[in-house]
């Protein structure tokens, strides 16, 4: 019997694919539900825009304080008032959970989880593998999955298909896989997540058009783009082109700080030139989970087709550097003004999150140089207005639970010195200046304050 007369040995007829057009209605109409996992500074805000555009909503956090705050109605993020959460609350657009078996509710489920380095500083993707395993054990025909956490490209289909497809469905036909890389800028007043336009790689064209017209609901604009691969790559542009300007004006500082100019005073000028410059501003290095990370992951990948990414390598290197630079830099300031060594030193931090006006701890470059500063035997302190109490990190476990002071005359007396990591608005820099004996600069809060005095140094 010739086996093509065997119907039993045939290949089965493929299953048909799932038809998007009733998905499709659903985000027209803002009745499907959206699944974020990872409530953080960017998942949170996420949430939120798609629940006060009308969407009902389900976030999903391993930690259940950050749920329990959610569901009370209170919010654990500084730009994220109560009473907005309370308002979606009211409303039953938005819950929270920790039971990870409901992600089977969400019609789209929205991953942004955070992506660390390990300490030899590659990629570490435990976070993704782990929220795709979960996902993949709940996972149902017709839902759209949507990779938001920054990572190099080649991840959602290398790392995050094969997961979801263990369990016998499959992309672009049971199933829609998409990447949208998280654009958030914690502090910015002119641009919230409804504000800023997503890029949208698809895993085929179905993927793709349930992905925009889902983010095309709660953003201003969609970009669409060719591939998973290309939506990744774009965040990686965007980070990298970041870092890179600010190594350049560090470096920049070192240099014309050697030759007695004022790099704040050039960059000032500088930026007036209305084409073809932007300004950078140096700093005591780099913070935020994107900016000090997001290059490596670029880099990384790059090895595996032989590329040598020395421009993004050094422009590490260089903010890297930053805190140490900061270090020696007061160091000389206290030998050379008050006859003193760091040991021993009493050091007022001024602001310890990684930006200006935000509440976010995440790879500040203040924990390094509080770091150096002990490992040099100072004695610290910190003020910061957005921060009562230093919250655990990966990296110094032991800054974890350290709280706030109060900033006073007594206090600023007391110090022999201030070192202003963290330049917040809400310092009252003239009543540091007025009473510390020496102010160490790295944000030239001072001179934008008007406050010009021998006791102040740039650094």
């Amino acid at each position: 019997m010739s086996i093509s007369r065997v119907g039993a040995l045939e290949a089965p007829a493929a299953a048909a694919p799932v038809e998007i057009d009733p998905l499709l209605g659903r985000f027209r109409d803002r009745t499907a539900k959206i699944g974020v996992v990872g409530l953080g500074y960017v998942g949170l805000p996420l949430l939120m825009a798609a629940a006060e555009r009308g969407f009902p909503t389900l976030g999903f956090d391993i930690d259940a304080g950050k749920v329990e705050a959610l569901n009370g109605g209170g919010s654990y993020i500084q730009r994220i008032a109560p009473a907005r959460v309370a308002a979606m609350r009211a409303a039953s657009r938005l819950e929270a959970t920790s039971d990870f078996a409901r992600l089977g509710e969400a019609d789209a489920v929205l991953l942004c989880v955070p992506t660390p380095l390990t300490r030899q500083r590659e990629p570490d993707l435990s976070f993704i593998v782990g929220t795709a395993e979960a996902v993949a054990r709940t996972l149902r025909k017709g839902q759209l999955i949507v990779l938001e956490s920054t990572t190099y490209p080649g991840t959602s289909r290398e790392v995050v298909r094969p997961i979801l497809e263990r369990g016998g469905l499959a992309s672009g036909r049971d199933f829609f896989l998409a990447y949208s890389p998280e654009r958030e800028d914690p502090g910015n007043e002119a641009y919230g997540t409804r504000d800023i336009p997503k890029v949208v790689g698809g895993d085929g064209d179905a993927a793709q058009r349930l992905a925009c017209a889902m983010y095309g609901e709660i953003v201003t604009r969609t970009v669409p783009v060719s591939s998973l691969e290309a939506a990744e790559a774009v965040k990686l542009t965007e980070n990298i082109f970041r870092s890179v300007n600010i190594a350049l004006v560090n470096e920049l500082k070192l240099v014309f700080e050697a030759m007695g100019i004022d790099v704040w005073e050039v960059i000032e000028a500088a930026k007036t030139k209305p084409f073809g410059y932007m300004p950078f501003y140096p700093g005591p290095g780099l913070g935020g989970h994107c900016i000090p990370i997001d290059p490596f992951y670029l880099t990384w990948k790059a090895r595996e087709f032989d590329l040598a990414t020395r421009f993004i390598e050094l422009a590490g290197e260089i903010n890297t550097a930053m805190p140490r630079h900061i270090v020696d830099k007061l160091a000389e300031a206290l030998s050379e003004r008050h006859g003193r060594a760091l040991k021993d030193a009493r050091i007022l931090i001024l602001g310890v999150t990684y930006k200006k006006n935000v509440d976010d701890m995440r790879e500040s470059p203040a924990l390094k140089i509080m770091e150096l500063l002990e490992k040099r035997g100072a004695r610290l302190i910190f003020h910061d207005p957005l921060l009562t109490e230093i919250p655990p990190t990966r990296e110094y476990p032991e800054f974890a639970g350290r709280r706030s002071v109060g900033l006073d005359a007594a206090t600023l007396g007391n110090s022999d010195a201030a070192l202003i990591c963290t330049d917040h608005d809400a310092i009252d820099y003239t009543l540091v200046v007025g009473n510390c004996p020496l102010v160490v600069d790295t944000r030239n809060a001072c001179a934008r304050h008007g406050l010009v005095r021998d006791n102040i140094v740039k650094a």
